[in-house]
């Protein structure tokens, strides 16, 4: 959608965001898990530790089924009324990920995203998770486990970075909308074959489109402001995705669908475009709009 197309569609009305009890309970769960599960099989695992799914850059490790199991547990037994999904969870029974758009409220988790740079020892990956009612996103958590510090999103609410014995900082994104002076991310790799090279063509006009195979750290960067834009491949799962929309829009920014739609976790394909300012998002949504 370009400027000229109109203004974008409004978004729905968010549902009310968390109330703290539930904060603190996944907070407290993601922090037990990572100091449990994620950290100890850091540089590590054994080969057996890790598998394929659905190709040889899409790993599982034993860190992600056991972190996520702790989570699920340590949830459920807190708040018995959600339903908690995983990456692993799903990705061993597809028909759960139809779940995360009707179920109300539920948690979604990627236990370790950037699971191929944690199983190669590069300590960029993350946990994520969100609170979903009925596919809308009413609570965002962006962990790192390494670092041990977190940003958490609500609709409504500034965005705000944690870290044990400092302040909370609110975050604010990025005002550059100038194409040459963009940084930002993309997944070229998940593009279908015949769409990279069209793709990639446009990389030389900004400043620096990379990807970090982390959409944990990425969303990070773009809240942050170090970053202007984060762009996912053509199947956006929730666990990936619904943490990070948050964080953006809490700190300033736009995160919509190519074709301008608001960000629905129950929406099973489309290219979603994450942005810290809306005259960043119309830039790269015309640049790329023959992904919509």
């Amino acid at each position: 959608m370009s400027p000229s197309d109109g203004p974008a569609p409004a978004d729905p009305p968010r549902p009310t965001a968390l109330p703290p009890r539930e904060r603190r309970l996944l907070i407290d769960a993601v922090r037990e898990a990572a100091r449990a599960a994620i950290m100890p099989r850091f540089r590590a695992l054994d080969p057996a530790d890790i598998s394929t799914k659905s190709g040889p850059a899409d790993l599982v490790t034993l860190a992600d089924t056991e972190a996520e199991a702790l989570i699920k547990a340590r949830v459920g037994a807190g708040w018995p009324e959600a339903t908690v999904l995983g990456e692993e969870t799903v990705a061993a029974d597809r028909a759960l990920r139809a779940v995360m758009g009707t179920a109300d409220p539920c948690v979604v988790i990627d236990p370790v995203d950037g699971t191929w740079n944690f199983a190669k020892g590069l300590a960029v990956f993350g946990v994520l998770m969100a609170v979903l009612r009925a596919g809308r996103p009413v609570w965002g958590l962006l962990y790192d486990p390494v670092m041990d510090d977190w940003i958490e999103a609500a609709p409504g609410e500034p965005t705000r970075f944690f870290a044990p014995g400092r302040e909370p900082r609110p975050l604010r994104a990025s005002a550059e909308a100038r194409a040459g002076r963009l940084t930002g991310y993309m997944p070229l790799g998940l593009f279908r074959r015949e769409d990279r090279a069209r793709i990639a063509a446009e990389f030389p006009d900004f400043l620096r489109i990379t990807s970090l195979r982390c959409a944990a750290h990425e969303y990070r960067m773009v809240a942050q402001g170090h970053a202007e834009f984060a762009l996912s491949g053509p199947t956006p799962h929730p666990w990936d995705h619904a943490a990070g929309v948050l964080a953006v829009e809490g700190a300033g920014g736009v995160a919509r669908f190519l074709d301008g739609s608001p960000y629905d976790a129950a929406r099973p394909k489309g290219v979603l475009l994450a942005t810290g300012s809306q005259a960043a998002w119309d830039v790269l949504a015309a640049r790329f709009a023959f992904l919509a």
